[in-house]
């Protein structure tokens, strides 16, 4: 699994690095309707972007699961009470049949 992480990664990386070097200019970026205007490269705007979207999207897939979390959740909690009723009714048992 690590050498599969790494052979993604790499080609990823180094896409990464060669578009910021081929993308340095800097682009006047007005921000209305503050009066500051920033020139940041165009790679970071891209990048920052990139990763913007990848943060929303896994927030919209974390919150779309929340009720299947949620009913995981619950159905371990009654096989787990279900499993404490079987525990208690076997030591009621042992200790009826005594030593």
């Amino acid at each position: 699994m690590r050498l599969l992480s790494w052979i993604i990664l790499l080609p990823v990386a180094l896409a990464v690095i060669a578009f910021s070097a081929a993308n340095r200019e800097p682009v006047a970026l007005d921000l209305w309707p503050l009066p500051f205007t920033a020139e940041p490269p165009v790679f970071l705007i891209i990048l920052l972007a990139v990763f913007a979207g990848f943060v929303w999207g896994g927030l919209v897939v974390w919150i779309s699961a929340a009720r299947r979390r949620r009913r995981a959740i619950a159905e371990r909690l009654a096989g787990a009470e279900r499993e404490v009723e079987q525990l208690k009714e076997r030591l009621r048992e042992k200790r009826l049949e005594g030593p």
